[in-house]
C-alpha cells in the first residue's frame, strides 16, 4: 500500500465523521429536509421508518400504535445502521423522530459521531402543514399524542441542535445546512 503525501501538513488532522439524526414530531418536515439536504451536500441518508422489523410494520398496518418494547429492536437497528454510516461517510443523515431521551440515548450508544437536528415547531404550524399534505389523512389526536410523547432535549444533551421550523421550508433547510457545516 502506498501512501501519498499531501502538500499541506494540516491535512493530518482528520475530521471525525458525523451522523446527523433529523428528529421531531410527525409533520415537522424531517423527510423533505433530509432529501433536500442530502441532495445539496451529496451525502447519503436513510429514513429510519424503513428499518422497522416486520412485526412492527404489521402492527402499524393493522392500525395499532407501537409501544416502547416494539420500538427497542428498531432503535437498535438504527444504532447499527448509524454505526455503519459513521464508518463509511464523512457526513450522513438518518430520519428518526427520536421523541424520547432514551430513544436518543440508544442511537448514541457506541456512536460518538451522532448529533441531532431537532426540527422544532409549534403545534399550530405543524397541524397546518399536515392538513395541507396531499392524500394525507390528518387526525389531530395523532399529533397531540406526538407532542405528549416528546421529551424536549435538555441543556445537557449538547449534541442536539434545535432548528426553528416556524419558517418557510427553504429557510429551514438553509438553517440546517448552515448548522451542520
Amino acid at each position: 500500500m502506498h501512501s501519498h503525501q499531501s502538500g499541506s501538513s494540516s491535512d493530518t488532522a482528520v475530521k471525525p465523521n458525523t451522523l446527523w439524526v433529523l428528529m421531531g414530531v410527525s409533520g415537522s418536515g424531517k423527510s423533505v429536509v433530509a432529501r433536500r439536504m442530502a441532495a445539496a451536500l451529496d451525502i447519503p441518508y436513510i429514513d429510519g421508518d424503513f428499518l422497522h422489523p416486520r412485526s412492527n410494520v404489521d402492527k402499524m398496518a393493522a392500525g395499532h400504535a407501537l409501544d416502547d418494547s416494539d420500538r427497542q429492536p428498531w432503535l437498535e437497528a438504527l444504532n447499527t445502521a448509524g454505526y455503519s454510516m459513521l464508518r463509511t461517510n464523512p457526513t450522513s443523515l438518518i430520519i428518526c423522530s427520536a421523541l424520547k431521551r432514551r430513544y436518543r440515548d440508544t442511537l448514541r450508544k457506541g456512536n460518538p459521531g451522532v448529533r441531532f437536528l431537532f426540527l422544532d415547531g409549534s403545534f399550530e404550524v405543524i397541524e397546518a402543514r399536515l392538513k395541507q399534505r396531499k392524500g394525507h389523512y390528518f387526525r389531530s389526536a395523532m399529533l397531540t399524542s406526538q407532542f405528549e410523547t416528546l421529551e424536549r432535549p435538555q441543556a445537557d444533551e449538547t449534541d442536539v441542535v434545535t432548528i426553528d421550523i416556524n419558517h418557510s421550508i427553504d429557510d429551514v433547510i438553509a438553517d440546517c445546512l448552515e448548522k451542520i457545516k
